[in-house]
């Protein structure tokens, strides 16, 4: 009998690839405007060297467990208590301001003083566009009558809370919300996943995990033998994490729910 669902943030409930990708637009068209480029090159030359820089800072195997990207680096500000999280503190300003004083020098213009002004519109232009999919509301109000409901994030407590901030109405859904950063470990590590049922006092088999990403969502739930439902809306090709169920739309969550509780 399922009584819980547990759900994941980042592009499951949350449209985080399309805020990131808004906010890259509106911060390259600044740069389009004074230089005359290609804003989707500027995008695609800023994205690659963050991701390299990114790869060789200290924190980059604490960021991986606990599952903050390159792209959340750009724009969170990790006002956390871990030592971890005052490293990334320190680090991110130089991070921000090299990606896309880089990403600049990459498309053969030499000037950090204007990749400063963009690595610091890139946050204010990121929390200017929260998006939550069309779904998301629907289906937590029918949801929510008959199950308890639980937020399992990956990220940083800081960052992670300031995402709910920008989007207020989704918290109330929620009986519990355990984000990575504050757990200590990120999913996919069973620790976690046993943390939230002991959270929620159910066993294994009285909740199920909806997430979008196989790696964290779908093999972390399934190494503590729950069941999982893969969010795979852009219909991407599975790997070798199988998930119990697949959907392309949350709305499909509620056939599944209905089959398992017959």
């Amino acid at each position: 009998m399922i009584k819980a669902i547990f759900f994941d943030l980042d592009d499951t409930l949350l449209w985080d690839q399309r805020s990131v990708k808004k906010a890259f637009e509106a911060t390259c068209k600044l740069a389009a405007e004074k230089y005359n480029l290609n804003s989707d090159e500027l995008e695609e030359a800023v994205r690659k060297e963050a991701s390299e820089l990114y790869a060789g800072y200290e924190t980059y195997e604490f960021t991986k467990m606990i599952g903050i990207n390159p792209f959340e680096g750009l724009w969170g500000n990790f006002l956390d208590e871990d030592d971890h999280f005052r490293k990334m503190k320190e680090i991110v300003p130089t991070y921000r301001k090299d990606a896309w004083t880089k990403g600049l020098l990459a498309l053969g213009i030499d000037d950090p003083d204007f990749g400063h002004e963009l690595a610091e519109r890139f946050p204010v232009e990121r929390r200017n566009h929260p998006f939550v999919y069309d779904e998301s509301f629907r289906v937590l109000d029918q949801l929510k009558e008959k199950y308890r409901l639980l937020l399992l994030t990956n990220g940083s407590p800081d960052l992670q809370n300031t995402k709910l901030d920008i989007t207020p109405e989704l918290v109330p859904y929620f009986d519990q919300i355990i984000i990575s950063g504050a757990f200590g470990r990120g999913k996919p590590d069973p620790t976690i996943f046993e943390h939230a049922l002991e959270k929620m006092e159910l066993t294994k088999d009285e909740a199920i995990m909806v997430g979008d990403n196989l790696m964290t969502d779908i093999l972390g739930s399934s190494r503590v033998g729950m069941k999982s439902v893969w969010i795979n809306r852009h219909h991407k090709e599975r790997n070798e994490v199988v998930p119990t169920y697949e959907i392309t739309n949350l709305e499909e969550l509620y056939d599944i729910l209905t089959e398992l509780n017959k």
